[in-house]
């Protein structure tokens, strides 16, 4: 088995397919990289067991053949490299696979490629199509949400709802939940189904720069997606997504529209003088007057900050967890956001109220924090 590759397009293919690689394997075949070569076409191939992802690139070649390359040492023995043609030589008899560059030759150890993983052949098959582009944001805008208990698997990943009538992207922790929702696109087939965090952190940053279409291909327990010449097929959650819509609270009478970096800003600073448990922020509303504090009696540290907003709705006092409003407010495009509250124990909503594409719907919420009177 033999191809000359650009070591720059291999490197680039291998960073994309290695994010799936992890540091402690149970099974050893799991790292490496597959090879697999048919003619002018290379796929190369890594694995959890869970999440497997495979990239084509063309190389120059007329040889076919299978075989498996510790993948650590081959990044960081292309990384290393400047760009340049590399010629592989996989030898049967001495079992390894020989790189020539301008510079020298570089030999490492092979394993046959028939004891890698076998994808999953996955029936009865569903298939939705997505911009790259929306996908990517729909992911970037919800992943942060979402929960690392090891207890509640169904709320570690983002709920993926779809329909004739939209998509939507859910993620929650049980003290902060993102709604993304795109009204301009829909599907043929209603489905419901939870991604890992993985593949989407995967997808997150392979995405970014791709402006073709996605096709997602998914049934009961798997999800397949093909862009460009990337194919990502990984293991779905199992379990039934909690009823996030019995949790957004309908009627939001207090309403306060506030420029979104002012008050990250401002929400950034006092938080410093928090109580390093609870990083509990209070916000008191009268008239156009927002004052934000924060104290940690323990240390008889506190902070006090007034900013002017229009507001609408009762005088009140409310507390939030600074950690999960920055977050929210980072994850925000729009210069203005609005803050919609029922009472001070309720869940607050965030609404973007610009900078919105046609068709997009995004809504955050953020559950209160008990205020020591």
């Amino acid at each position: 088995m033999k191809f000359i590759v650009s070591s720059g397009a291999l490197l680039k293919q291998l960073q994309i397919v290695g994010g799936v690689l992890n540091t402690n394997n149970t099974l050893a075949i799991l790292d490496n990289f597959l090879f697999d070569l048919k003619g002018k076409t290379l796929s190369i191939s890594a694995s959890d067991l869970e999440t497997t992802i495979s990239a084509t690139l063309e190389v120059d070649s007329s040889d076919e053949g299978l075989v498996a390359i510790p993948a650590r040492l081959l990044l960081d023995g292309l990384k290393a490299l400047p760009e340049q043609p590399v010629t592989f030589v996989a030898d049967e008899k001495s079992g390894t696979v020989e790189m020539s560059s301008d510079y020298g030759k570089y030999s490492l150890a092979f394993v046959e490629g028939d004891e890698f993983p076998k994808l999953p052949e996955m029936e009865d098959v569903s298939t939705t199509t997505i911009p790259g582009e929306i996908l990517a944001t729909a992911v970037t805008k919800t992943l942060f949400a979402a929960g690392n208990d090891e207890l509640r698997p169904v709320m570690s990943g983002v709920f993926f709802q779809f329909s004739a009538d939209n998509l939507t992207f859910v993620a929650t922790d049980a003290h902060k939940l993102v709604r993304y929702r795109r009204n301009d696109q829909h599907s043929d087939h209603t489905a419901e189904f939870i991604m890992p965090r993985k593949p989407l952190t995967i997808l997150k940053s392979t995405l970014a720069s791709v402006g073709d279409e996605v096709n997602i291909h998914y049934n009961e327990t798997n999800a397949r997606f093909e862009f460009e010449n990337i194919i990502l097929t990984c293991r779905l959650i199992d379990g039934k997504y909690p009823n996030y819509e019995a949790v957004i609270p309908k009627e939001n009478p207090n309403v306060m529209e506030i420029d979104r970096g002012t008050f990250l800003s401002s929400v950034k600073r006092v938080a410093i003088f928090s109580n390093k448990t609870t990083h509990q922020v209070r916000l008191k509303l009268a008239g156009s007057e927002l004052h934000i504090s924060a104290e940690d009696i323990d240390f008889s540290n506190k902070a006090h900050e007034r900013l002017t907003c229009n507001y609408e709705g009762d005088d009140m006092e409310i507390g939030f967890n600074s950690r999960f409003l920055v977050e929210m407010l980072n994850n925000l495009d729009s210069d203005v956001i609005n803050l919609e509250m029922s009472a001070s124990n309720r869940a607050g909503i965030i609404l973007p109220a610009d900078s919105l594409e046609d068709g997009e719907d995004v809504l955050m919420l953020v559950m209160p924090v008990m205020l020591n009177s």
